[in-house]
């Protein structure tokens, strides 16, 4: 039986960059754990998941309920690096084609995955043009700006009329000058094959560096009051009165010209889990805040805090319904 799995990542169904908030606020990218949506004879026995503004660690155990083995393609698609003028996006390393850093076992045994990447412009694939021109694929990496500095004028015209690049023109201090940078979508996907044993339990243990968003201040909170962004923070976060009081206090506490408490974001795509055969019969969120100076807020039912910077959900029977979108707020450092 061939089927196949979506280890999605990002979105992660259709993961885009969010246009950021404002020149001092970086938006982050969608993240998440493995979807299979074929079939119902493999079940979710277990899914332990770690979030930290650090590391997204997920350790799963499967079972395959069927009297045959099921031999599928599980791909981890990476989150869609979608370019904009005057964009701002959190990505760990924008060199590198594993952007996330993303690792991947099973039943302990380190797996190397292929790579699988494709570049695409109005909807349109470019990968076959740009790779013809030696150009990388990596549209922030210091590489493609590079790459793109060996094109013929008319070459860089003919692309910016075909919506791969975008000209910027400005004012550098020598005179108007015109740097033609990148506007393509990269699309990139892990993969390997693999086989569930009929009867047998299968554990895939996973783990990446998440693409953390923020701003340089408080932005839901404005002197003691909620701010712009209160409404949809309220709705996103499940912020009460408890963390505005706190969030309150901690703005008045802040120097004038000095540090102050900042905003961390990180979304993890949940629902994915729900694709499975059945529910997930034993469900584990932990959450590390990163120091005990900082503060979280997230919509999470019975949730409970566990140690200095810990707080832990489990269920049983589970069945994801929503998404999760995390709130830090971050003390200065030196805290």
């Amino acid at each position: 039986m061939h089927k196949l799995l979506s280890l999605a990542a990002a979105g992660l169904l259709c993961a885009t960059a969010v246009p950021a908030l404002a020149n001092d606020s970086m938006a982050e990218l969608r993240t998440g754990g493995l979807a299979y949506v074929v079939t119902e004879d493999v079940s979710m026995v277990e899914e332990n998941l770690f979030l930290s503004m650090d590391e997204v660690r997920v350790d799963y155990v499967f079972k395959n309920t069927s009297d045959k083995d099921v031999t599928s393609i599980i791909a981890f698609p990476m989150p869609d690096i979608v370019t904009q003028p005057e964009s701002n996006v959190a990505v760990p390393d924008f060199e590198a084609d594993n952007f996330l850093g993303f690792t991947v076992t099973q039943d302990g045994k380190p797996i190397q995955p292929q790579l699988q990447q494709r570049v695409s412009a109005l909807s349109i694939d470019w990968t076959d043009e740009l790779r013809s021109r030696n150009i990388s694929l990596l549209p922030y990496s210091d590489k493609a700006a590079e790459d793109l500095k060996t094109l013929p004028p008319e070459t860089l015209k003919d692309w910016a009329g075909r919506g791969l690049l975008y000209p910027d023109t400005f004012d550098a201090g020598q005179g108007w000058q015109t740097v033609y940078r990148p506007l393509w979508t990269l699309q990139s996907v892990y993969w390997w094959k693999t086989t569930f044993p009929a009867g047998k339990t299968v554990r895939v243990s996973h783990r990446y560096k998440p693409s953390v968003g923020g701003t340089v201040a408080l932005s839901f909170i404005d002197h003691g009051k909620p701010g712009f962004n209160y409404d949809s923070y309220k709705t996103r976060y499940c912020l009460d009165d408890a963390f505005m009081k706190t969030a309150a206090k901690l703005e008045k506490a802040a120097p004038p010209d000095g540090p102050t408490y900042t905003e961390a974001w990180l979304s993890y795509v949940l629902k994915t889990g729900a694709n499975w055969g059945g529910n997930i019969a034993k469900f584990k969120l932990t959450i590390d805040k990163g120091k005990p100076e900082n503060y979280v807020s997230l919509c999470a039912d019975g949730i409970k805090k566990t140690g200095p910077t810990t707080f832990v959900m489990e269920k049983t029977d589970f069945w994801p319904e929503k998404d999760l979108d995390i709130l830090f707020l971050v003390a200065p450092s030196g805290n």
